[in-house]
C-alpha cells in the first residue's frame, strides 16, 4: 500500500504536467499553424524555424535548456516545474501546429466558397464549418501525441521533479527490486487506456462531420 501511495502521488504530478501542457500547447499550436500558413513571408519563416527547432531537437535537451539558459542569459532562474511546462508546451505546440495545418489544408476550397455564398464571415466559416471537420480528421494523430505526452512526462525527472517515473525509480533503488517500475508501467498503461477510450468516444460523437 505504501508503494501504491507513493506512485499515486507521482502520478498526480504527471497528470498535472499532462493537462497544463495541453492547456497551453493546443491553442498555441493553432496560432502557430495559422502563422505557418500566413502569406506574410517573415511570419511564415519565423514560425517554420520555430517548428523546425522544436521538432528537430530532443525534448530532454529542451527541458535542460529552459531550466538552465535563463540564468546564464538573463540572470533569472525559473523553478523546475515552470521550466518543464514551458519546454513541454513549446515542444508539443510545434507538433500540434503541423497536425492542425494538415487538417486545415485538407478541407476542400469549395467549403469556403459555399460558406461565403451563404453569407458566413471568415471567422464564422472557420469556427463553425471548417474547424469541426478539421477536428474530426486530426483526432487520430492528436491521440498519438496525447499518448506520447503521457509517457514523455517521465523526462522531467532530469530536472529533479518527482513525477511517477522518478517516484518508481527511487523506490526501486530503495528496495532493490524492479516491482515499483513494473507497477509504474501499469499506471502509465491505465492512463493511456483511458485516453484511448476517450478518443474513441469523441470519434463517434464527431462521426457526423465527414
Amino acid at each position: 500500500m505504501k508503494l501504491i501511495a507513493l506512485l499515486l502521488e507521482g502520478t498526480l504530478v504527471s497528470i498535472e504536467i499532462f493537462f497544463l501542457t495541453l492547456l497551453f500547447s493546443l491553442p498555441l499550436g493553432l496560432v502557430a499553424a495559422l502563422g505557418r500558413m500566413s502569406r506574410n513571408r517573415i511570419l511564415c519563416g519565423l514560425v517554420k524555424a520555430y517548428i523546425s527547432v522544436m521538432r528537430g531537437t530532443p525534448l530532454i535537451l529542451q527541458l535542460m535548456f529552459f531550466y538552465f539558459a535563463p540564468f546564464y542569459i538573463f540572470g533569472v532562474s525559473l523553478d523546475r516545474f515552470t521550466a518543464a511546462i514551458l519546454a513541454f508546451s513549446l515542444n508539443y505546440a510545434a507538433y500540434f501546429a503541423e497536425i492542425y495545418r494538415g487538417g486545415i489544408e485538407s478541407i476542400p476550397k469549395g467549403q469556403y466558397e459555399a460558406a461565403e455564398v451563404l453569407g458566413f464571415t471568415k471567422t464564422q466559416t472557420f469556427f463553425r464549418i471548417i474547424m469541426p471537420q478539421v477536428i474530426k480528421r486530426i483526432l487520430p494523430p492528436i491521440s498519438n501525441e496525447f499518448t506520447t505526452l503521457v509517457k514523455d512526462t517521465a523526462l522531467v525527472t532530469v530536472l529533479g521533479i518527482s513525477e511517477l517515473f522518478r517516484a518508481a525509480r527511487n523506490e526501486a533503488s530503495r528496495v532493490a527490486s524492479t516491482n515499483p517500475l513494473l507497477v509504474a508501467g501499469v499506471f502509465y498503461f491505465i492512463m493511456n487506456w483511458v485516453l484511448e477510450k476517450a478518443f474513441h468516444y469523441a470519434e463517434k460523437k464527431l462521426s457526423y462531420y465527414r
